[in-house]
């Protein structure tokens, strides 16, 4: 019988990211999608991973990375079951739950920011540190902590993108968010920069927009460092692509914690770095899915 195998998936607001793998971390397999209805995403990934499994060859687990909010707790009997949530069709699903039963395999969830927080803490910009926090900036913000590659554990998940921001002077834009008008995600993910911006122009091309976010998510930082202390923060999703903007979330954080002590590590200058991961959800998500095998 040939080696066994796991499954990878990523849910994000825009696509669906799967892959096939073996325990060494070969690719077997790829497959992407746009994120449509759960029906379809279910419909998609049951096809992809029954033909891409090798013949005679043993599913062991899935692991899923995906948005939230989300029921994370394993003890719970709506595992995996999605919330209140602004992507259309989704609140109430359980991707998770139809997999394991589809293939009779176990299988496993976080946020995605979790698993990629736990494959950056492990395979990337994390190595060498205990406390890691990681930050996506794309259609939405989230974020994760690991300490020593465990997710902190809660009653829910840190959903940080809705922490409450003061505006700058003189911004009177509209929030993206359908619940908070003051969230960093409303001000700052990419439908709020789209909004800043309008069509057919790149954040890099408004320095005054691009400092505003800057200054936002710079907030935001030491709102993380004053609550979670880590040791690094890591900045991944499209957003953060935009030359120049991790030099003024940096500024930022400085100017916002004022020289305050607890802030002395956030003054190094690897405190705030890219990912180094292409897709580290998905890297997380078959990290959960060999241990969870």
């Amino acid at each position: 019988m040939s080696e066994a195998v796991f499954a990878a998936i990523e849910t994000g607001g825009s696509k669906i990211l799967a892959r096939i793998a073996q325990s060494d971390g070969h690719v077997l397999a790829h497959g992407r999608w746009p994120t449509g209805t759960p029906e379809a995403a279910l419909a998609d990934l049951t096809d992809f991973i029954a033909r891409s499994l090798p013949a005679g060859t043993p599913l062991r687990a899935i692991g899923i990375a995906a948005f939230g909010p989300l029921i994370r707790d394993a003890r719970s009997a709506a595992y995996g079951r999605l919330l209140e949530t602004p992507k259309a069709g989704w609140s109430g699903a359980n991707l998770r739950a139809a997999l394991a039963a589809r293939f009779g395999v176990p299988a496993v969830i976080d946020t995605d920011v979790n698993a990629a927080a736990r494959a950056e803490w492990q395979l990337g910009a994390g190595r060498g540190v205990r406390c890691l926090a990681y930050v996506t900036v794309g259609t939405g913000i989230g974020g994760g902590l690991v300490i020593d590659g465990v997710p902190l554990p809660g009653a829910l998940h840190p959903e940080i993108g809705h922490i409450r921001t003061v505006r700058r002077a003189g911004d009177a834009a509209a929030s993206a968010c359908p619940f908070h008008d003051n969230c960093v995600e409303g001000l700052a993910a990419g439908p709020a920069i789209a909004r800043r911006l309008g069509a057919q122009r790149a954040l890099a091309d408004d320095p005054a927009v691009l400092e505003l976010v800057g200054d936002y998510l710079g907030d935001l930082a030491a709102t993380l460092v004053l609550a979670w202390s880590p040791e690094r923060i890591v900045w991944g999703g499209g957003v953060m692509a935009a030359p120049g903007l991790l030099g003024w979330v940096r500024a930022a954080l400085r100017t916002s914690l004022a020289g305050y002590g607890v802030g002395e590590a956030a003054r190094a200058g690897d405190f705030c770095v890219l990912s180094a991961l292409a897709d580290p959800g998905l890297e997380g998500a078959l990290l959960m899915a060999q241990a969870a095998a």
